[in-house]
């Protein structure tokens, strides 16, 4: 897991890349890399990549980033992990490959070489990175399926940067920084940044599953798809129907057979452990693994103690279940208070979410590990979420209300009447967008309905930003093609949206932040792939039961039976004995309270969006009140 960061001049008119811009986009993800810092510049003086490592395959200096090829005429910088090195390399060997180390940067050259653009279909990993090739006078980056490692580029026509972070790209001072609307409106929608947008109109992510090319003299080319989570869970379910019990021994073995898969490392490899069954059966598989040093953190708040939401007890039970090292860190009011400014600094892009990764990957870093095995995914892919009941019961009135001649109008006429649409607004956002399913999605995962953006910027910023956003043709793109299940189609949007702009994205800046490399077993692409076609047999609580069960040993019938909460810290209860805060319990809901909406806000100065001082304070408690209202 690294930092990487590259400047093109591919336009004849165009300055070289200047070393001080380079290195100052470098060096703002020096905690990506904190083990080994290098630049390169090609011989025409046009191209110049720089580079953080954090060391985890091949430890050695041989290893370290930018890494050419043995001829000289490739050169690459990577973040992420490839977990099907030792398979690819071994066939590379066989036709006569010769391998100078044993990292899988070194992987990347050798499948450029031979199969060019390509290279993609034979990765399994999280990955971004870019390539120069000298003989094409061209760059080509790639960035993963699911999206798991960021990659952020802008391009003026004449200059091309790209690197793992925007505020790496702001701080090398090159970039134009207009406000984005779709970002900035989209943060307000969603809670986090949707992609490709960022909070600057000249910034874009390279969206997920997409390569792009930069051309000496041509310029870059548009995004382009060579995966898509839709279309993989289409093409699943079109397989043959499975019986239960088959569906309960697949999702077993992709499941195993992936955290093995993601345990190839040179350092210890470690496990967030909540109390949920997500982490404890990643546990249970790790053990079946044949990973003999087990090492768990779990976070516990005094707060909680005594309480549903307390992790510590039952968290204990999994590890000692499993034979793990228990590391339990407490974090108190005063901690977090103290680490605020540096969490706000250290986010990359504004998100309501991210602080408990941040807590966890610093009890990480403080006991010397690097590498965490982490649960994310198994919500969203396995049906973990009510949203997966709810949305297509949501589907249902909608249409049902459509059905009757003048039925939508007259129920958001009936809810003015009884004053509910300004006090309850997804009650309206029902009847207007429920019908369909992309719609349905996004009035239960929004945090605000457009129809609220009035109330807290320009009305001509609003629109701009919706317009760029395509909110509901975006959504229903996920749904390209027909998934073909209610729990597919849920699944699909949740991958594309939620998990990609907000979980995964958190992980990753979270963790980076301390130098501690997240990885996702459960949001693998041969996994993810593997189980499509037992999809529509997930619901009712079967997926989370079958993952339960994965172990050899399963997991102790007190977590199955648990019931779900959130893996959430204490901010509201911290804030309302400040004092300085009066924070309503019934407008706020840990982390996504009041002070913490406003403090996103304003560290990340979106105030440029507003059309008076009374907006911003509107906006943060619209955007409290959204985040702690239940969904519907």
């Amino acid at each position: 897991m690294c930092g990487l960061n590259a400047i093109f001049a591919y336009a004849d008119s165009a300055p070289p890349p200047s070393e001080k811009e380079l290195i100052l986009t470098r060096d703002r993800m020096a905690l990506r890399g904190p083990d080994a810092a290098a630049n390169w510049r090609s011989d025409d003086g046009r191209v110049a990549f720089g580079h953080r490592r954090l060391s985890i395959n091949d430890l050695s200096e041989r290893a370290n980033q930018p890494m050419r090829s043995t001829g000289g005429d490739l050169t690459v910088v990577f973040n992420g992990e490839i977990y099907n090195y030792p398979q690819k390399r071994a066939e590379l060997e066989k036709t006569g490959t010769v391998f100078r180390t044993s990292s899988d940067t070194e992987l990347l050259l050798h499948l450029y070489a031979r199969y060019g653009a390509e290279m993609v279909h034979y990765l399994r990993g999280m990955f971004a990175f870019i390539i120069y090739d000298q003989k094409r006078e061209c760059c080509f980056a790639a960035r993963d399926p699911l999206g798991i490692k960021p990659l952020y580029f802008a391009d003026d026509g004449k200059t091309f940067r790209i690197a793992s972070q925007v505020k790496a790209l702001v701080a090398g001072g090159g970039i134009d920084l207009t406000p984005s609307p779709a970002g900035i409106v989209g943060f307000h929608i969603w809670g986090s940044v949707p992609d490709p947008f960022t909070l600057y109109a000249g910034i874009r992510a390279l969206p997920a599953g997409h390569r792009l090319w930069i051309w000496r003299g041509r310029g870059v080319s548009r995004p382009d798809p060579y995966a898509s989570v839709a279309e993989m869970i289409a093409s699943g379910s079109s397989s043959s129907p499975t019986p239960m019990r088959r569906a309960e021994n697949l999702v077993r073995e992709s499941v195993a057979e992936s955290v093995r898969a993601h345990l190839l490392s040179d350092v210890e490899v470690g496990i967030f452990l909540s109390a949920g069954v997500d982490s404890g059966a990643l546990l249970g598989l790790m053990r079946d693994a044949g990973q003999t040093r087990l090492t768990a953190v779990t976070l516990g708040f005094e707060e909680f103690v005594g309480t549903s939401e307390d992790e510590v007890p039952l968290a204990a039970r999994v590890a000692e279940h499993y034979g793990a090292r228990h590391v339990v860190r407490r974090v108190g009011e005063m901690e977090f208070r103290a680490d605020l400014a540096t969490i706000l600094e250290q986010m990359d892009q504004p998100s309501i979410d991210g602080v408990n990764t941040w807590f966890v990957a610093k009890a990480l870093s403080e006991i010397g590990i690097k590498v965490a095995i982490s649960g994310l995914g198994g919500d969203e892919l396995l049906a973990g979420y009510p949203g997966f009941r709810q949305i297509p019961r949501i589907v249902l009135t909608a249409r049902a209300l459509g059905a009757i001649p003048g039925g939508r109008a007259f129920s958001i006429r009936i809810l003015k009447a009884l004053g509910r649409v300004r006090s309850q607004p997804k009650l309206a956002g029902l009847a207007q967008y429920g019908s369909g399913y992309g719609g349905a999605y996004l009035v239960r995962r929004a945090l605000l309905l457009p129809s609220e953006l009035d109330a807290v910027m320009d009305p001509q910023f609003i629109a701009d930003g919706l317009s760029e956003l395509r909110l509901l043709d975006g959504l229903e793109e996920c749904l390209r093609p027909e998934p073909g299940s209610t729990i597919g189609r849920v699944a699909a949007m949740e991958l594309a949206n939620y998990t990609r702009n907000q979980l995964l994205r958190d992980a990753d800046w979270a963790g980076m932040a301390h130098s501690v490399e997240i990885r996702t077993p459960i949001l693998d692409w041969e996994m993810v792939q593997r189980i499509a076609p037992v999809m529509p047999l997930l619901g009712a609580g079967r997926g989370k039961q079958m993952l339960s069960n994965a172990p050899a040993v399963s997991l102790p019938e007190e977590i199955v039976a648990r019931r779900k909460t959130g893996f959430g810290i204490p901010t509201k209860e911290w804030m309302a004995r400040s004092g300085t805060e009066k924070t309503n319990p019934d407008l706020s809901k840990g982390i996504t309270s009041r002070i913490w909406a406003r403090r996103v806000l304003d560290a990340f100065d979106v105030s440029t969006t507003t059309t008076c001082g009374e907006c911003a304070s509107r906006r943060a408690t619209l955007a409290a009140k959204a985040a702690g209202s239940e969904a519907v």
